[in-house]
């Protein structure tokens, strides 16, 4: 009887109101989702004009593919080349048009660019080529959750084996003061072109003798991103509105002694791998990415290999940019389910649009007819 009598008590005390707790931390917002709104052909803006031919070949450079695009690839691999009203009928009769709308309350979001870099460099160090370029490092631990929970599929933790513990992998201030156990693919001389080739995820180094080493992404750090352009924003250092690529390129020039602290704000930090590809950039699709047709996207949100039709404009400019483009990529800065990375191709003209580009814009997904939506079953 006494053993229930304070059971009975402890359970009426979880149940009793609390007072108010003034250093409580806010609640967690609920994650984000997608909703998916059924749309017409004839409702996408700029759609009845739109130049489809490029768009199909992009989608096909993602072919073949199992599951829900097979019967799309198949298809699209029967289409005349360069046949415009062909490009349109299959479209339209393969693929139906969805919204993009986020939980978080916006249609529209966030669209960037980036490119494929060419940077000086060796093959060796020198007192000019000091920085290296890493491979992925021999003590680098990559679990994969989704085998335990299919929850977490989209989720890979990172660390390093200390003793019998895994624990965080070293920062970019910490890589940059002490290395890592890894391969060193090339040395270059500009810590800020560097770091711009770590946010661009892929690029070219330029020999001396005028080879190239094409280089694309292989593995992180495992450490978040943090957009080097709020940081000089929060700080003061530059007006938000001018934190583009060639800003923060001015800005590191005028302020050497800031440059350290500043490129160490962002933690995370890429490993590369030497590509063979002639074509151009390998994406997370794993297959050369198309300038102008090619997008990084939020797989959370809008799987790999999906038509996307594109509504923003050109960057610093009113100019419509309507476009059906394929998300091919992803980015460690692309979260969320309106929102997407294009891709303007390689060296220096691609580069000056690519980091301009920070304009609001709409997306709808092209998904397989008959097939059931992202996240359904």
């Amino acid at each position: 009887m006494r053993s229930a009598f304070l059971a009975l008590i402890v359970l009426t005390a979880g149940c009793a109101p609390l007072a108010p707790c003034p250093k409580c931390p806010p609640p967690k917002p609920a994650p984000e989702t997608a909703q998916y709104l059924e749309f017409t052909f004839d409702g996408l803006p700029g759609w009845p004009s739109a130049g489809l031919e490029r768009s199909l070949r992009a989608f096909l450079a993602g072919c073949p593919r199992s599951g829900t695009f097979s019967q799309a690839c198949a298809r699209a691999a029967a289409v005349p080349p360069d046949d415009a009203g062909a490009a349109r009928a299959f479209f339209e009769a393969s693929f139906v048009p969805y919204a993009l709308v986020s939980s978080d309350g916006p249609d529209s979001g966030l669209i960037t660019g980036y490119y494929e870099p060419i940077i000086d460099g060796s093959r060796t160090q020198s007192s000019a080529n000091r920085y290296p370029i890493f491979g992925v490092p021999e003590d680098l631990i990559v679990v994969d959750l989704a085998a335990a929970n299919p929850d977490v599929r989209n989720m890979r933790l990172r660390g390093r084996l200390e003793g019998r513990r895994v624990v965080p992998y070293p920062s970019r201030g910490e890589i940059d003061a002490r290395g890592v156990p890894a391969q060193v693919i090339a040395w270059t001389a500009d810590p800020v072109e560097l770091f711009f080739l770590h946010i661009q995820g892929s690029g070219q180094v330029k020999l001396e003798s005028g080879e190239r080493i094409r280089i694309g992404f292989a593995d992180q750090n495992g450490h978040p991103y943090r957009s080097l352009g709020r940081y000089l924003a929060d700080r003061g250092e530059l007006p938000l509105e001018q934190t583009s690529m060639q800003g923060i390129k001015a800005w590191a020039a005028a302020n050497p002694a800031k440059l350290k602290e500043a490129l160490n704000s962002n933690p995370s930090y890429v490993f590369f791998r030497i590509s063979e590809s002639a074509e151009g950039p390998i994406g997370a699709l794993g297959v050369p990415l198309t300038a102008g047709y090619s997008i990084a996207v939020d797989p959370r949100f809008v799987p790999l290999g999906a038509p996307v039709f594109l509504a923003t404009t050109m960057p610093l400019a009113t100019q419509p940019l309507e476009r059906l483009v394929v998300a091919q990529d992803t980015g460690g800065a692309i979260r969320g389910a309106v929102r997407a990375d294009f891709f303007w191709g390689t060296g220096e003209a691609a580069g000056a649009q690519a980091g301009r580009m920070r304009q609001q814009g709409a997306m709808w997904l092209l998904w397989p007819r008959g097939e059931p939506l992202p996240g359904k079953k």
